[in-house]
Protein backbone atom coordinates (compact mmCIF):
# COMPACT_ATOMS: atom_id res chain seq x y z
CA UNK A 1 0.00 0.00 0.00
CA UNK A 2 1.19 3.50 -0.84
CA UNK A 3 -0.65 5.04 2.13
CA UNK A 4 1.59 4.00 5.04
CA UNK A 5 0.15 6.20 7.79
CA UNK A 6 -2.41 8.93 7.81
CA UNK A 7 -3.66 11.15 10.60
CA UNK A 8 -5.60 14.30 11.31
CA UNK A 9 -4.29 16.26 14.30
CA UNK A 10 -5.94 18.99 16.34
CA UNK A 11 -3.92 20.87 18.96
CA UNK A 12 -1.12 18.34 18.61
CA UNK A 13 -3.26 15.24 19.15
CA UNK A 14 -4.46 12.68 16.64
CA UNK A 15 -8.21 12.85 16.36
CA UNK A 16 -8.74 10.80 13.22
CA UNK A 17 -6.99 7.98 11.35
CA UNK A 18 -8.55 7.97 7.87
CA UNK A 19 -8.37 4.81 5.79
CA UNK A 20 -7.90 6.57 2.46
CA UNK A 21 -7.11 9.94 0.95
CA UNK A 22 -10.69 10.96 0.23
CA UNK A 23 -11.65 10.33 3.85
CA UNK A 24 -8.64 12.38 4.93
CA UNK A 25 -9.80 15.38 2.93
CA UNK A 26 -13.33 15.14 4.33
CA UNK A 27 -12.25 14.75 7.97
CA UNK A 28 -9.71 17.54 7.70
CA UNK A 29 -12.40 19.93 6.49
CA UNK A 30 -14.67 18.85 9.34
CA UNK A 31 -12.17 18.78 12.20
CA UNK A 32 -9.72 21.48 11.16
CA UNK A 33 -6.17 21.08 12.44
CA UNK A 34 -3.58 19.52 10.17
CA UNK A 35 -3.31 16.35 8.10
CA UNK A 36 -0.12 14.32 8.01
CA UNK A 37 -0.16 11.94 5.07
CA UNK A 38 2.65 9.40 4.64
CA UNK A 39 3.03 7.83 1.18
CA UNK A 40 5.50 5.18 0.05
CA UNK A 41 6.17 4.96 -3.67
CA UNK A 42 2.69 6.22 -4.57
CA UNK A 43 1.12 5.91 -8.00
CA UNK A 44 0.75 8.99 -10.23
CA UNK A 45 -3.00 8.93 -9.53
CA UNK A 46 -2.44 9.13 -5.76
CA UNK A 47 0.01 12.01 -6.13
CA UNK A 48 -2.43 13.75 -8.49
CA UNK A 49 -5.19 13.38 -5.88
CA UNK A 50 -3.05 15.04 -3.20
CA UNK A 51 -1.97 17.74 -5.67
CA UNK A 52 -5.59 18.63 -6.51
CA UNK A 53 -6.72 18.72 -2.90
CA UNK A 54 -3.87 20.88 -1.60
CA UNK A 55 -3.24 22.87 -4.79
CA UNK A 56 0.37 21.75 -5.16
CA UNK A 57 2.51 23.38 -7.82
CA UNK A 58 2.86 21.28 -11.00
CA UNK A 59 6.65 21.62 -11.06
CA UNK A 60 6.93 20.26 -7.51
CA UNK A 61 4.52 17.44 -8.34
CA UNK A 62 6.57 16.59 -11.43
CA UNK A 63 9.74 16.39 -9.30
CA UNK A 64 8.00 14.17 -6.76
CA UNK A 65 6.85 11.78 -9.48
CA UNK A 66 10.13 11.57 -11.37
CA UNK A 67 12.42 11.25 -8.35
CA UNK A 68 16.22 11.30 -8.55
CA UNK A 69 16.32 14.89 -7.30
CA UNK A 70 19.08 16.66 -5.45
CA UNK A 71 18.52 17.91 -1.91
CA UNK A 72 16.67 21.23 -2.10
CA UNK A 73 13.86 23.35 -0.67
CA UNK A 74 11.53 25.61 -2.66
CA UNK A 75 8.52 27.71 -1.79
CA UNK A 76 5.40 27.87 -3.95
CA UNK A 77 3.07 30.39 -2.33
CA UNK A 78 2.10 29.02 1.10
CA UNK A 79 3.53 25.59 0.36
CA UNK A 80 7.10 24.41 0.96
CA UNK A 81 8.50 21.65 -1.20
CA UNK A 82 11.62 19.92 0.11
CA UNK A 83 13.73 17.04 -1.16
CA UNK A 84 15.94 15.20 1.31
CA UNK A 85 18.47 12.43 0.73
CA UNK A 86 18.38 10.15 3.77
CA UNK A 87 21.01 7.45 3.90
CA UNK A 88 22.12 4.45 5.90
CA UNK A 89 25.42 2.62 6.25
CA UNK A 90 25.53 -1.06 5.27
CA UNK A 91 28.19 -2.78 7.36
CA UNK A 92 28.34 -5.96 5.30
CA UNK A 93 29.10 -4.18 2.02
CA UNK A 94 30.89 -1.23 3.69
CA UNK A 95 28.81 1.09 1.51
CA UNK A 96 26.17 3.81 1.80
CA UNK A 97 22.60 3.25 0.65
CA UNK A 98 20.83 6.49 -0.31
CA UNK A 99 17.12 7.14 -0.28
CA UNK A 100 14.93 10.01 -1.40
CA UNK A 101 12.22 11.80 0.53
CA UNK A 102 9.85 14.47 -0.81
CA UNK A 103 7.87 16.72 1.51
CA UNK A 104 5.00 19.10 0.85
CA UNK A 105 4.38 21.37 3.84
CA UNK A 106 1.41 23.71 3.77
CA UNK A 107 -0.65 25.70 6.28
CA UNK A 108 -2.73 22.67 7.30
CA UNK A 109 -1.01 19.63 5.83
CA UNK A 110 2.22 17.65 5.56
CA UNK A 111 2.62 15.11 2.78
CA UNK A 112 5.67 12.85 2.77
CA UNK A 113 6.57 10.74 -0.25
CA UNK A 114 9.29 8.15 0.30
CA UNK A 115 11.13 6.38 -2.48
CA UNK A 116 13.24 4.15 -0.17
CA UNK A 117 13.05 2.40 3.20
CA UNK A 118 14.87 5.16 5.08
CA UNK A 119 14.23 7.30 7.00
CA UNK A 120 12.02 5.68 9.61
CA UNK A 121 9.14 8.16 9.56
CA UNK A 122 7.10 5.91 11.85
CA UNK A 123 9.58 6.72 14.61
CA UNK A 124 9.29 10.43 13.82
CA UNK A 125 5.49 10.28 13.98
CA UNK A 126 5.60 8.37 17.28
CA UNK A 127 8.01 10.91 18.76
CA UNK A 128 5.82 13.81 17.64
CA UNK A 129 2.61 12.21 18.91
CA UNK A 130 4.31 11.69 22.27
CA UNK A 131 4.99 15.45 22.39
CA UNK A 132 1.68 17.18 21.60
CA UNK A 133 3.10 20.60 22.51
CA UNK A 134 5.66 20.31 19.72
CA UNK A 135 3.18 18.88 17.23
CA UNK A 136 0.76 21.70 18.05
CA UNK A 137 3.27 24.15 16.56
CA UNK A 138 2.01 23.05 13.16
CA UNK A 139 3.37 21.57 9.95
CA UNK A 140 6.71 23.35 10.39
CA UNK A 141 7.29 21.28 13.54
CA UNK A 142 6.81 18.11 11.49
CA UNK A 143 9.29 19.42 8.93
CA UNK A 144 11.80 20.08 11.73
CA UNK A 145 11.32 16.58 13.19
CA UNK A 146 11.89 14.93 9.80
CA UNK A 147 14.98 17.06 9.14
CA UNK A 148 16.30 16.11 12.57
CA UNK A 149 15.71 12.40 11.88
CA UNK A 150 17.47 12.55 8.51
CA UNK A 151 20.49 14.40 9.90
CA UNK A 152 20.70 12.09 12.94
CA UNK A 153 20.76 9.20 10.48
CA UNK A 154 24.00 10.55 9.04
CA UNK A 155 25.94 9.92 12.27
CA UNK A 156 26.23 6.11 11.83
CA UNK A 157 27.47 6.76 8.29
CA UNK A 158 30.17 9.10 9.59
CA UNK A 159 31.21 6.46 12.13
CA UNK A 160 31.28 3.74 9.44
CA UNK A 161 33.35 5.87 7.06
CA UNK A 162 35.76 6.73 9.86
CA UNK A 163 36.24 3.04 10.62
CA UNK A 164 36.86 2.31 6.93
CA UNK A 165 39.45 5.09 6.74
CA UNK A 166 41.21 3.75 9.85
CA UNK A 167 41.43 0.32 8.19
CA UNK A 168 42.87 1.88 5.03
CA UNK A 169 45.51 3.72 7.06
CA UNK A 170 46.51 0.43 8.70
CA UNK A 171 46.80 -1.27 5.30
CA UNK A 172 48.61 1.68 3.76
CA UNK A 173 51.83 1.02 5.64
CA UNK A 174 51.51 -2.75 5.58
CA UNK A 175 53.52 -5.18 3.48
CA UNK A 176 51.88 -4.04 0.23
CA UNK A 177 51.04 -7.57 -0.93
CA UNK A 178 47.93 -6.42 -2.80
CA UNK A 179 48.48 -2.84 -3.90
CA UNK A 180 45.79 -2.96 -6.60
CA UNK A 181 43.08 -4.01 -4.10
CA UNK A 182 44.03 -1.20 -1.73
CA UNK A 183 44.01 1.37 -4.55
CA UNK A 184 40.56 0.18 -5.58
CA UNK A 185 39.26 0.38 -2.02
CA UNK A 186 40.56 3.94 -1.58
CA UNK A 187 38.95 4.96 -4.88
CA UNK A 188 35.60 3.33 -4.05
CA UNK A 189 35.53 4.87 -0.57
CA UNK A 190 36.35 8.29 -2.08
CA UNK A 191 33.38 7.89 -4.41
CA UNK A 192 31.12 6.99 -1.47
CA UNK A 193 32.28 10.08 0.43
CA UNK A 194 31.63 12.31 -2.60
CA UNK A 195 28.10 10.92 -3.01
CA UNK A 196 27.50 11.40 0.71
CA UNK A 197 28.71 14.98 0.45
CA UNK A 198 26.28 15.64 -2.42
CA UNK A 199 23.43 14.49 -0.18
CA UNK A 200 24.46 16.43 2.93
CA UNK A 201 26.10 19.62 1.67
CA UNK A 202 22.92 21.35 0.37
CA UNK A 203 21.32 21.03 3.81
CA UNK A 204 23.44 23.91 5.15
CA UNK A 205 21.89 26.34 2.68
CA UNK A 206 18.42 24.82 3.07
CA UNK A 207 18.41 25.21 6.84
CA UNK A 208 19.84 28.71 6.64
CA UNK A 209 17.06 29.63 4.19
CA UNK A 210 14.41 28.18 6.51
CA UNK A 211 15.91 29.98 9.49
CA UNK A 212 15.91 33.33 7.70
CA UNK A 213 12.24 32.90 6.80
CA UNK A 214 11.20 31.96 10.33
CA UNK A 215 10.25 35.47 11.45
CA UNK A 216 8.41 36.29 8.24
CA UNK A 217 6.20 33.22 8.59
CA UNK A 218 5.90 33.60 12.39
CA UNK A 219 7.58 30.34 13.33
CA UNK A 220 7.66 29.60 17.05
CA UNK A 221 10.89 30.78 18.69
CA UNK A 222 11.53 27.40 20.32
CA UNK A 223 11.17 25.75 16.93
CA UNK A 224 13.68 28.24 15.50
CA UNK A 225 16.18 27.16 18.16
CA UNK A 226 15.59 23.53 17.23
CA UNK A 227 16.25 24.32 13.57
CA UNK A 228 19.51 26.04 14.54
CA UNK A 229 20.50 22.91 16.44
CA UNK A 230 19.87 20.78 13.34
CA UNK A 231 21.91 23.29 11.31
CA UNK A 232 24.83 23.02 13.76
CA UNK A 233 24.66 19.25 13.51
CA UNK A 234 24.65 19.45 9.71
CA UNK A 235 27.67 21.76 9.70
CA UNK A 236 29.61 19.29 11.85
CA UNK A 237 28.75 16.42 9.50
CA UNK A 238 29.85 18.46 6.49
CA UNK A 239 33.13 19.33 8.20
CA UNK A 240 33.80 15.66 8.86
CA UNK A 241 33.02 14.80 5.23
CA UNK A 242 35.47 17.47 4.05
CA UNK A 243 38.15 16.00 6.31
CA UNK A 244 37.40 12.49 4.98
CA UNK A 245 37.88 13.67 1.40
CA UNK A 246 41.21 15.30 2.29
CA UNK A 247 42.42 12.17 4.12
CA UNK A 248 41.48 9.87 1.24
CA UNK A 249 43.14 12.15 -1.33
CA UNK A 250 46.31 12.13 0.78
CA UNK A 251 46.03 8.36 1.26
CA UNK A 252 45.86 7.83 -2.50
CA UNK A 253 48.90 10.08 -2.99
CA UNK A 254 50.88 8.33 -0.25
CA UNK A 255 49.88 4.91 -1.57
CA UNK A 256 51.05 5.82 -5.08
CA UNK A 257 54.36 7.03 -3.66
CA UNK A 258 54.81 3.85 -1.60
CA UNK A 259 54.04 1.65 -4.60
CA UNK A 260 56.53 3.58 -6.71
CA UNK A 261 59.18 3.26 -4.00
CA UNK A 262 58.61 -0.47 -3.63
CA UNK A 263 58.88 -0.90 -7.38
CA UNK A 264 62.11 1.11 -7.41
CA UNK A 265 63.56 -0.92 -4.55
CA UNK A 266 62.59 -4.13 -6.32
CA UNK A 267 64.28 -2.89 -9.48
CA UNK A 268 67.42 -1.96 -7.56
CA UNK A 269 67.47 -5.33 -5.83
CA UNK A 270 67.11 -7.03 -9.19
CA UNK A 271 69.98 -4.95 -10.59
CA UNK A 272 72.17 -5.97 -7.63
CA UNK A 273 71.44 -9.62 -8.34
CA UNK A 274 72.29 -9.17 -12.00
CA UNK A 275 75.59 -7.48 -11.05
CA UNK A 276 76.52 -10.33 -8.74
CA UNK A 277 75.72 -12.97 -11.33
CA UNK A 278 77.64 -11.07 -14.02
CA UNK A 279 80.66 -10.61 -11.72
CA UNK A 280 80.90 -14.30 -10.85
CA UNK A 281 80.39 -15.23 -14.48
CA UNK A 282 83.34 -12.98 -15.47
CA UNK A 283 85.53 -14.41 -12.68
CA UNK A 284 84.78 -17.97 -13.77
CA UNK A 285 85.22 -17.09 -17.45
CA UNK A 286 88.85 -15.94 -17.07
CA UNK A 287 90.32 -19.30 -15.86
CA UNK A 288 88.05 -21.12 -18.28
CA UNK A 289 89.50 -19.10 -21.16
CA UNK A 290 93.09 -19.95 -20.21
CA UNK A 291 92.23 -23.61 -19.70
CA UNK A 292 90.41 -23.75 -23.02
CA UNK A 293 93.36 -22.27 -24.91
CA UNK A 294 95.79 -24.83 -23.53
CA UNK A 295 93.28 -27.63 -23.92
CA UNK A 296 93.31 -27.34 -27.71
CA UNK A 297 94.72 -30.36 -29.56
CA UNK A 298 97.66 -28.73 -31.32
CA UNK A 299 101.18 -30.16 -31.37
CA UNK A 300 103.02 -26.89 -32.01
CA UNK A 301 102.39 -24.78 -28.93
CA UNK A 302 105.59 -23.25 -27.44
CA UNK A 303 104.43 -23.49 -23.81
CA UNK A 304 103.49 -27.20 -23.98
CA UNK A 305 107.06 -28.41 -23.55
CA UNK A 306 108.25 -25.52 -21.37
CA UNK A 307 109.02 -26.49 -17.81
CA UNK A 308 107.23 -23.43 -16.39
CA UNK A 309 104.26 -23.64 -18.79
CA UNK A 310 101.90 -25.37 -16.36
CA UNK A 311 102.70 -23.13 -13.35
CA UNK A 312 102.33 -20.09 -15.62
CA UNK A 313 98.85 -21.23 -16.80
CA UNK A 314 97.66 -21.89 -13.26
CA UNK A 315 99.12 -18.60 -12.10
CA UNK A 316 97.37 -16.74 -14.92
CA UNK A 317 94.04 -18.34 -13.97
CA UNK A 318 94.45 -17.37 -10.30
CA UNK A 319 95.69 -13.87 -11.17
CA UNK A 320 92.77 -13.16 -13.49
CA UNK A 321 90.24 -14.49 -10.97
CA UNK A 322 91.70 -12.58 -8.02
CA UNK A 323 92.10 -9.42 -10.08
CA UNK A 324 88.51 -9.47 -11.31
CA UNK A 325 87.23 -10.28 -7.82
CA UNK A 326 89.11 -7.24 -6.46
CA UNK A 327 87.76 -4.97 -9.19
CA UNK A 328 84.13 -6.06 -8.67
CA UNK A 329 84.50 -5.83 -4.93
CA UNK A 330 85.82 -2.30 -5.25
CA UNK A 331 82.84 -1.35 -7.39
CA UNK A 332 80.54 -3.00 -4.83
CA UNK A 333 79.17 -5.49 -7.30
CA UNK A 334 80.01 -8.26 -4.86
Amino acid sequence: MALIDNGVYVHGRRVETPKNLDETYRLLDAAGGIAWIGLYRPSPEEVASVAREFDLHPLAVEDALSGHQRSKVERYGDTLFAVLRPARYRDEQESIEFGELHLFVGPDFVVTIRHAESPNLAAVRARMEANPALLAMGPEAVLYAILDEVVDGYEPIVAGLLNDIDEIEDQLFGDGDDDSALSRRIYELSREVINFQRAVHPLNGMLEWLRRGSEKYRIDEELQRSLRDVLDHTIRVNEKIDSFRAILENALTVHSALVARRQTEAGLAQNDEIKKISSWAAIIFAPTLVGTVYGMNFDVMPELHWAFGYPMAIGAMVAFAVGLFGVFKYKKWL
